[in-house]
C-alpha cells in the first residue's frame, strides 16, 4: 500500500476538537458501536433561553417553531432566505438553511465543503472526499476542499455557530420527540460504486467495513436510497453522529424522502445491490 493509500485509511483528522472526547475514536467503527452522547462545548449554556423555549413545547413541530423563531432572532434569518437571492439584490445573511439546501442539490458543493469543515473544526477529522478522493493535506484535492469552505459567500454571519445550534437542537430533539430512548438507527445509502469510500475490512461476502465521508447523506428509506445508485449500504448509525433529518423542521426539508445528515467515521454496513 503507497503512503497515500494509508494516510487516506487512516483520516486527516486533529487531536482536539469541540466535543471532549478523541478524535481518532470519534472516527471509529467501536465509537459508532457504542451510545456515547456527544455534545458541542458552551451551546446550551450560552442559549439558555432557547432550551427553556424547547422544553415548553409539547410537540416536534412547535419545538421547531420555536427553534426557527430563536434562529431568526440571533442571526437575522428571514423567510426569505431559503430562496437565493436574484441578480442585483442585497446578498442575504449565510444561513444554515441555505447550506442544507446547497447539500441537497450537490454535496461536494462550496455549501457541502462548508458543513465538511465545520465538522472538522468541531468533532476533528476531515473530510475524505471533496469533488475528488483526498489523499493528503498538501494535495490539490485539499486545497480546493478548504478554499471552498473558507469562501466569504457562505462562511459569514457565524454560520458555525448556527450549525452548532442545529446540532444541538437535532441532538434534543432525537431525545425528548423523534427517537426517545434509541441508541440507533438502521439506515441506508444508494452508491454506484466505492470510489468515494475506503474499504478497510472485508468481513464477509456482503459486509464490510468502509470509512465514509465525514458527513454523508443516509436514508430510512430502503426504497428511496435504491433511487441514488445500484448497491445500498445499511448501517446502524449512533442517534449522537446525527446532524438533521427530513422531518426536523416543517419548513426547508432536505430533498430525499427519510433522508439523515450524520457524521461519518469507520462504519460496519452490509452491502446488497438493488
Amino acid at each position: 500500500m503507497s503512503d497515500a493509500a494509508q494516510l487516506v485509511r487512516r483520516g486527516i483528522g486533529h487531536s482536539t476538537n469541540l466535543v471532549g472526547r478523541p478524535s481518532e475514536w470519534l472516527a471509529s467503527c467501536a465509537f459508532n458501536e457504542t451510545s456515547v452522547p456527544l455534545h458541542i462545548w458552551g451551546v446550551t449554556e450560552m442559549n439558555p433561553s432557547l432550551f427553556t423555549m424547547l422544553d415548553q413545547a409539547e410537540h416536534l413541530g412547535e419545538a421547531g417553531q420555536a427553534f426557527s423563531t430563536y434562529m431568526m432572532a440571533m442571526f437575522g434569518l428571514d423567510p426569505e432566505q431559503r430562496a437565493a437571492p436574484a441578480r442585483g439584490e442585497r446578498r442575504f445573511r449565510a444561513s444554515f438553511l441555505r447550506l442544507i439546501q446547497g447539500w441537497g442539490f450537490d454535496s461536494n458543493g462550496p455549501e457541502g465543503a462548508v458543513l465538511k469543515g465545520w465538522v472538522e473544526s468541531r468533532f476533528g477529522f476531515g473530510p475524505s472526499y471533496h469533488k475528488e478522493i483526498i489523499e493528503r493535506v498538501a494535495s490539490r484535492a485539499w486545497t480546493t476542499y478548504v478554499e471552498e469552505k473558507m469562501s466569504s459567500r457562505f462562511h459569514t454571519n457565524a454560520i458555525w455557530v448556527q450549525l452548532d445550534l442545529l446540532f444541538e437542537f437535532c441532538q434534543w430533539a432525537i431525545r425528548r420527540f423523534a427517537f426517545p430512548g434509541e441508541t440507533h438507527l438502521t439506515l441506508h445509502r444508494g452508491i454506484n460504486s466505492f470510489d468515494e469510500h475506503w474499504i478497510l475490512e472485508r468481513t464477509t461476502r456482503r459486509e464490510a467495513v468502509i470509512r465514509l465521508n465525514n458527513l454523508v447523506s443516509f436514508s430510512s428509506d430502503r426504497d428511496a436510497a435504491g433511487c441514488f445508485g445500484d448497491m445500498i449500504l445499511t448501517a446502524r448509525i449512533p442517534v449522537s453522529k446525527i446532524v438533521f433529518f427530513n422531518d426536523l423542521l416543517s419548513s426547508h426539508a432536505l430533498k430525499g424522502e427519510g433522508e439523515y445528515l450524520v457524521i461519518g467515521g469507520d462504519y460496519r454496513v452490509s452491502v446488497n445491490y438493488v
